[in-house]
């Protein structure tokens, strides 16, 4: 091997920080969006009753088992102080199915909220990014500890926020364009399994291709550590003030 093609210092450093920045966007990515744990809570409790009604046709039984099932994952994560904001947001909308299918009497309204909040998930994908403020960005700053700095200090990241919410939105009005028709031609049992098919992909290609794009972005401007550095810049400013002053008294 040649001295040319030996690694310099600064491509090993930009390779490690390479490294470091995807992982430290998939760590990000997973507690945003709840990793593999996150998707199983969201597909168990649909699963089942999409199971129990395509074996025995009892809407009652099968909206019970659903929203049991939430429950018991909630209890679970409570039981191990783990985040519960997945779990809890799969018992409201096991919930809000439980309540439009008892009251209608039709078993198929069990997922109309489900689809309709994707339908407005969608939508707010696409406008908040056409309004200069993609609404991944909104998710993902806090958890990268850069809130919105991103906005108008990071143009790059911004940039990579529009895409990936872009995909986000285009994503899941691509799913509604299957599930809505089927609402309406369908039984049930039909519209439940693929729903339940079409639950994980869509969120994978999603999470996916934000990742792709974050990993090419600017790094984060850590808005804490600023704000942490500003504070003790402050204390040592009023330290060397307090210091000067009894050195003045004492003169």
């Amino acid at each position: 091997m040649t001295s040319l093609d030996k690694p310099t210092e600064d491509t090993i450093a930009e390779d490690t920080a390479a490294d470091d920045a995807r992982a430290v966007t998939e760590a990000a990515l997973l507690e945003a969006f709840g990793g593999v744990r996150g998707m199983v809570e969201t597909v168990m409790p649909g699963l089942l009753f999409v199971t129990i009604f395509t074996i025995n046709k009892d809407l009652r039984m099968s909206a019970i088992a659903a929203l049991a099932v939430s429950l018991v994952l909630v209890v679970v994560r409570l039981t191990k102080k783990t985040t519960v904001k997945h779990a809890f947001s799969g018992v409201f909308g096991v919930a809000f199915g439980v309540v439009f299918a008892m009251m209608t009497g039709n078993a198929k309204d069990f997922y109309l909220p489900g689809m309709l909040y994707t339908l407005g998930l969608a939508l707010a994908y696409i406008v908040t990014t056409l309004c200069g403020v993609p609404l991944i960005g909104l998710i993902l700053g806090p958890v990268f500890k850069e809130n919105l700095s991103w906005r108008k200090r990071n143009p790059g990241r911004k940039k990579a926020y529009a895409k990936a919410s872009w995909a986000w939105g285009l994503i899941l009005l691509a799913k509604c364009a299957i599930l809505f028709p089927l609402y309406w031609w369908a039984n049930t049992a039909q519209l439940g399994w693929v729903l339940i098919a079409l639950k994980i992909p869509p969120f994978l290609l999603a999470v996916w291709l934000t990742w792709v794009f974050l990993a090419k972005a600017p790094a984060p401007i850590d808005v804490f550590a600023e704000m942490e550095a500003e504070e003790k810049a402050e204390e040592e400013r009023k330290a060397a003030a307090e210091v000067g002053g009894r050195h003045r008294r004492d003169s």
